[in-house]
């Protein structure tokens, strides 16, 4: 007889807490999603907690966070979009519930759910707004009937931590944007103290700070920085 879920109403605020705190953190993006796992797998008292991630250049999906230590359960792999539990619930949009892995056909990974002692499953889609990002699995060990609450929950801790993820995307995005901005400014006006002191065109200038960079092994932004020292010594 298949077991009737309960879930803490106190874990389930601890949980999204603990997400809506990442949020705003300085976080790397590995380190939230290790934190999405641990907490989910806690609040829904999964074995397994997965998290896969829409690559939107490859069109795939890929396994980025588990807090199983099991090393065959690690193992790099993706789901094209449509493909298995994980890639009709990123397509389709919408929450997918399974007594038993085994026998479901959609699902992939038969012989890996067997070794890990993996049998019911939850999974839902991470949205922001309308658009998915990825997807959530909650398994458990025994058949389990998981309930409209238990659905509602994982959904709202999915929701949020798609939050968390394209925040933390954004920033590496701003930050990236800022630095090349910046050494664009830096080779600019390294470029214009050789044209001033060398008597060289721009195009000349430029290609002597990347001829250097080659040669020295060293960005452009590091030359540059070394043309513009110098000048001011």
């Amino acid at each position: 007889m298949p077991v009737k879920s309960k879930v803490s109403y106190t874990k389930q605020i601890e949980a999204l807490l603990k997400i809506s705190e990442a949020i705003t953190s300085d976080l790397y993006l590995e380190d939230i999603l290790r934190l999405i796992v641990v907490v989910t797998a806690e609040v829904m008292n999964s074995k397994v907690c997965s998290l896969w991630l829409i690559d939107e250049k490859e069109k795939v999906l890929k396994i980025r966070a588990t807090q199983s230590m099991s090393q065959e359960y690690l193992k790099e792999r993706s789901l094209k979009l449509g493909e298995g539990v994980v890639g009709y619930v990123a397509k389709k949009n919408k929450p997918a519930v399974i007594m038993d892995v085994q026998k479901e056909p959609r699902y992939k990974e038969k012989e890996l759910a067997k070794k890990e002692g993996l049998v019911s499953m939850l999974s839902v889609p991470m949205r922001v707004k309308d658009r998915v990002i990825g997807v959530i699995n909650c398994y458990k060990s025994t058949p389990y009937r998981f309930s409209e609450t238990d659905v509602n929950v994982l959904t709202t801790v999915a929701n949020q931590s798609a939050i968390a993820i394209e925040n933390t995307e954004l920033m590496v995005k701003t930050r990236v944007i800022q630095e090349e901005l910046e050494t664009r400014k830096l080779v600019e006006r390294a470029k214009d103290i050789l044209m001033r002191d060398r008597g060289l065109s721009g195009e000349d200038a430029f290609h002597r700070i990347q001829k250097q960079s080659m040669n020295t092994r060293r960005s452009m932004r590091e030359i540059a920085e070394a043309i513009i020292l110098a000048k001011e010594i």
